[in-house]
Order: C-alpha cells, then structure tokens, then sequence
C-alpha cells in the first residue's frame, strides 16, 4: 500500500528550557487522513510537541512545513478563549469557513441561474460541485442543527452566556465542540478526555472517528488509543521519536517482541555491567590496582539512562493497619443543593479488599457522595458508619493539598531547607530516606528543590499520590486520579491499587483503569439513584444496556393478535416462582462466576507476562483465543444470573 500524502513535516526540532533540553533534531511526519497517538513519559515533551506543529509556540531549532491550503486546529489540556466570548460567539468562529463556503455556494448558485452562455455554464457547474464537495467536508448544509446537537450531547445549554463563567469542564466542552465542528485537515488534540464522564468519552470517540481529516492525539485513555489510532509514535527524552504501525495494542506488542529480541544481548550487558559497577565500588584499595581506563568505563556504565535511576515511577505504600469489620458504610444517605436532588436513598457498602469503581454524568455528584461519606458535608438524611479501625487518605482531583509554594521536598513530608538530618519515611517495615523515596518517583535531588507550581499537571499528580501513600491509610479514596499521567505511571498506579491490602473507591472517565482495577461499579444515575454492578466498567455497561433492552421491551405495546388461529402456548410462569432446576442453576450461579472470573484474570495474567512469550510464544494464540471465549462466558453468566433475580423477584 502506497504511502499517504505529507500533510505536516518537521524536521530538526529542537527545545530546551534553561539547561534542560526536551528534544533535539527531532523529525516527524504526519501524511493525509492518518490517525497517530502521541505517547511518552511525563516530561517528554508531548505537549510541547503539540504546541509547536499547532504554531502556537516556536522551538529552538528546526522548521515545520504544512500543506498548502491545510487547516490545521489544536485543542490543548486547557483551552483559551478570547474576553467577552460567548457560547454562541466561539461556535461562530469554529464554523467560519464553513459560513464562508455557504455563502459563496449560494452566490455562485445566483450566477448559474442567470447565465445564459452554456460553455460558461457548464465551468460555473463544475465550480459548485467543488463547493459543494468543500460544504460536505466542513460539516454540511444544517451548521444550527450540528452545533445544537453537539452542545447537547456534551450537555452544555446556555448559548448566550460568557465563556468565563463557565466552569473548567463546561469550557472543556465548548472548546471540544468548537473543534470538532471546524472540520480540519489536521485535528491536534490534548488529553480531550480530561473533565469529561466515561459515557461523554465513549460518545466522543464515535465523534472523532467519524471525522475524514488527520488526528494527532495526546491522551491516557488507552481504549481511545487502541480503537482511533492506526499509528503510535514514541517520544523519548533525549532519544527523539520511534514510530510503531498499528493501534495501541499493537505497539505493545511490537515493543515486547523488540524486547524479547533483545533479551539474550541485554542479559549479558548487564551481567557486564554488574561486575563492572561491583568491583569500582570495592573501594580505594581496588582503585589503586587497576586501569584509569576501566575506572573510567565503569563511571560511564553507572551514568547511561536507565541504569543511573528507574525511569518507571516506583510508587510503594506504608503498612497500612488491619480494617475492622465494618470499613465504610452509607444508608439511605441523601443530599440536595436547593431544590436539585443529588442523591436520594444511597446505600454503600464497603468491604475489605473491595475496589468499587464511581461513574455517572457530570453533575450527577460523584464528588459530592465521596464529600458526604468522608464526613466533608454533612447528609440531609440517612446515615454514615465508618469502621474504627477505617484510615483514609482522600485524592482531590483540584489538588488542594498541594501548596504551590513548597517545594517538592516540603509538599511530600520534608522539612524545609535548613533542617540539619536527613527525613525518614516508613515503608512495610523499613526506614527509608524520604530524598531516595523521591528519586525513585523521579524527582531527581535538584527537582525537589522546585516549587510545586512548577511541575507539570502530571508530575504534581504523581506527588500528590505519593504523599498519599505514606499516610498508612487503609482506605484510598481517588477522585480522578488518572488526569495527566503517563501509560507508564497508570500501569504501575493499577499494579498498586491490584495489591493494596485494604479497599478503594475510585472516581474516573478512564475506562481501561476501570476494567482493570475495579471489582464493582457503583452508578450514579443523574436523578439521585445509586446502583451497584458487580464486576469492573465493562461488565456494567453489558447489564445496564440489558436492563434498559429489558425496560424498552416491557414498555413497547404488544403485537396485535392476528385473526387466524394460533398454537397454544403454556401458561406463563408467575414472577416469583424458580423452578427447582432454576433454583438451583441460581444457587451455583455466584461460584460460578467466580471461576469463571479467576480463569480470565489467570489469562489475563499470563497474557501480560513477559516470560509468557519467552517460554513459549507458540501457546499464545490459544491463550488469546480461551480469553475471548471466558470472557463471552461471563457476561453470559451475569445475564443469566440477573435474569434469575429477576423472576425470583417478580420482574
């Protein structure tokens, strides 16, 4: 297959903040209708990048080309809006071009009517299938009906009002309207998902896809990596950009295969690297006896990234104490603000070990039910019980505890500069130096001395955690704990929560993080209602939409009866009555789902182990294929299971 069209080429970029520098002689190319994800660790300069192809800012070094005539739009994490802008006024200007079209469109249409010489005629007809062609390609005929319906959709109502009453998310959403309906060659876009509920993400994606441009995306959501994009490229600090075909799951597994190539050589480097670092740190006396030029080599060794310090966040939690039996529990807890009821007759209960997963539309008080459980605002009704041996740790999604004028060192523990000693922190057990906790969450010993209002929203997210994590709390209570993290630090972030020994409640829009750390969702529906799901994000999806399949079905008039004769039909169940076959299929039911669950995380496990592969890459395929066929087997399970409760609680 042919290679697109260039679109975008940049060629010798180079960026550097003070004596840090972000990327040099970087070159990077983006052909026509291509869909690529922009990956790399915080700090990167993903971001940057952006800004940079959108002409926003300008690098050091280096040129960008874009195709004569291209549109390009740029959607960064934190959208601006000129002063005294409007809803109604940022629509306008997002559908400019397509105003333009329109207008000329119906101009040239006056002139084709009143010309009479055909040879001109036929030359005006082929100039307005152009425009016409150009009207489809910005969005069509109807661009009222459009915006209405994206502004719905994203659940923004007031076209009038100022954007800067807005709230941060409500800007989001106007932003993230007024980008899709301008329709570019080129759609550059920010962490989009940022701000937005799980629901409005999966809405969005089927947006986006429907766009015919290119996409450049920047994001943490790894499902909207693995369905939009068909190329991934990697930034890596100092090292420039590698780019890998294929989705997200792809580039895993081509980066896996790239490192099991590898393994055998890398194994035997850093046995070398080993004995070498070993015997420079026997001392002076081994000094004395050997080569400057190996002294030299061994010093160099110590130095290259990767071995100097972990380039993976190595988040570790302090021992948390044993929970009680009773951990946090809510009934009939309810709360309004003004005449909005946010939540009516909400039940919760937490166990130990249990991660429960807190979706619903924004708006719908997912914060303020996490407010209300952790004692912040008081219920209107009904109670909260929480355990006496209950510890908790709350992550705010605004960041509040951060001071923005501590430095690093002072926001994760430390005492302020001055202080003779060192600060210790207590790690299962151990006395470990808070400066050497720091570095391994890579904040260097000279980035600890920064203020926090420096970091990037990324790296402030991994302090807050970090922090968090050394309170010894038993229960972790995250709201959006995912905004502006890297892959990397998500999948060690899951790894943790995987093993924490104590029990979570989790608001996130990050749907990958859902499925595969939560072990319940709990809903809430946008009208006061709470519901609890068993199973993680995708298993609730699959019910809710059985459920409502259910309620249209029960609500949809019966067929009329046709006049000829028909067969007799046995005489319907009363609800509330399980045959004995039934009644036992439903008492088996819960063992069986368990099984069924171990078998596809065993699967699962086994599928992300690199050793897997290694051992024997020829079983993997078959693995695959079990895991779909468990995983179909246990959303079979649950609809059966609901449809049992369902007769033997009368419908």
């Amino acid at each position: 297959m042919s290679a697109p069209t260039t679109l975008l080429h940049a060629a010798g970029l180079r960026l550097s903040f003070g004596s840090r520098i972000v990327f040099d002689e970087l070159t990077f190319t983006i052909g026509e209708g291509e869909r690529i994800g922009l990956v790399g660790v915080n700090g990167s300069g993903k971001s940057s990048l952006m800004r940079i192809l959108a002409r926003a800012s300008e690098p050091d070094r280096g040129e960008v080309q874009l195709r004569r005539g291209a549109t390009v739009t740029y959607l960064p994490q934190e959208p601006a809006f000129p002063g005294g802008a409007t809803v109604a006024s940022e629509l306008e200007v997002a559908r400019a071009p397509l105003r333009a079209a329109l207008d000329a469109h119906a101009a040239l249409t006056a002139r084709l009517g009143e010309e009479q010489d055909p040879e001109r005629h036929d030359r005006l007809l082929a100039e307005l299938a152009v425009l016409s062609d150009r009207v489809e390609h910005l969005g069509g005929w109807d661009t009222a009906h459009e915006a209405r319906r994206l502004l719905d959709r994203l659940g923004v109502k007031d076209w009038d009002r100022p954007v800067a009453e807005l709230s941060g998310g409500t800007r989001k959403r106007v932003a993230i309207a007024r980008a899709l309906l301008t329709r570019p060659d080129l759609l550059l876009l920010d962490e989009p998902t940022n701000h937005l509920d799980a629901d409005t993400v999966d809405w969005l994606e089927e947006e986006i896809d429907r766009l015919s441009g290119a996409l450049l995306l920047v994001t943490h959501d790894r499902y909207f990596l693995d369905d939009l994009v068909d190329r991934i490229v990697e930034i890596t600090p100092g090292a420039g950009v590698q780019s890998y075909p294929g989705n997200y799951q792809a580039y895993l597994e081509q980066r896996l295969l790239a490192e099991e190539q590898a393994a055998v050589h890398q194994h035997k480097r850093e046995r070398w690297i080993s004995q070498e670092v070993a015997w420079l740190r026997r001392g002076v006396e081994a000094r004395r006896t050997k080569s400057k030029a190996r002294i030299d080599r061994a010093r160099r060794l110590m130095a290259e990234k990767g071995f100097a310090r972990p380039q993976v966040a190595a988040f570790q939690v302090a021992e948390p104490p044993r929970l009680s039996q009773v951990v946090l529990e809510a009934h009939g807890v309810a709360k309004r603000f003004g005449e909005r009821a946010i939540l009516e007759q909400a039940d919760l209960i937490l166990q130990r070990g249990e991660r429960i997963g807190i979706v619903g539309p924004n708006g719908a008080g997912k914060t303020t039910f996490l407010r209300v459980l952790l004692g912040e605002l008081p219920p209107d009704a009904g109670t909260v019980v929480t355990g006496k041996r209950t510890r908790v740790a709350y992550y705010d999604q605004q960041r509040a505890q951060l001071d923005p004028e501590q430095t690093v060192y002072e926001a994760a523990g430390g005492q302020p500069a001055g202080r003779v000693g060192e600060d210790f922190v207590e790690l299962s057990g151990r006395r470990v130096v808070l400066r050497d906790y720091l570095d391994d969450l890579l904040f260097p010993p000279s980035m600890q001395k920064l203020p926090v209002k420096a970091l990037s929203g990324g790296e402030r997210n991994r302090l807050l955690l970090a922090r968090l994590f050394l309170e010894g709390a038993n229960v972790l209570v995250l709201d959006e704990p995912t905004n502006d993290l890297d892959l990397v630090t998500l999948n060690v972030l899951e790894r943790l929560l995987l093993d924490f020994d104590g029990s979570v409640l989790l608001v996130t829009h990050d749907r990958y993080f859902l499925d595969k750390v939560a072990t319940d969702i709990l809903a809430l529906e946008g009208d006061g209602r709470v519901v609890r799901y068993p199973g993680n994000y995708e298993t609730y999806r699959t019910l809710r939409e059985q459920a409502e399949a259910a309620r249209q079905a029960a609500a949809a008039p019966a067929p009329a009866r046709r006049a000829e004769a028909v067969p007799e039909r046995p005489a319907a169940r009363r609800p509330g009555r399980l045959s004995f076959k039934e009644q036992r299929e439903l008492e088996g039911m819960e063992a069986a789902i368990l099984a069924a669950e171990e078998r596809r995380s065993a699967l699962e496990s086994a599928l992300a182990d690199p050793a897997t592969y290694q051992r024997d890459g020829a079983r993997v395929p078959g693995l695959r294929t079990e895991l779909t066929e468990v995983a179909a087997e246990v959303e079979r399970l649950y609809a059966r299971w609901q449809e049992l409760e369902a007769i033997r609680g009368g419908g």
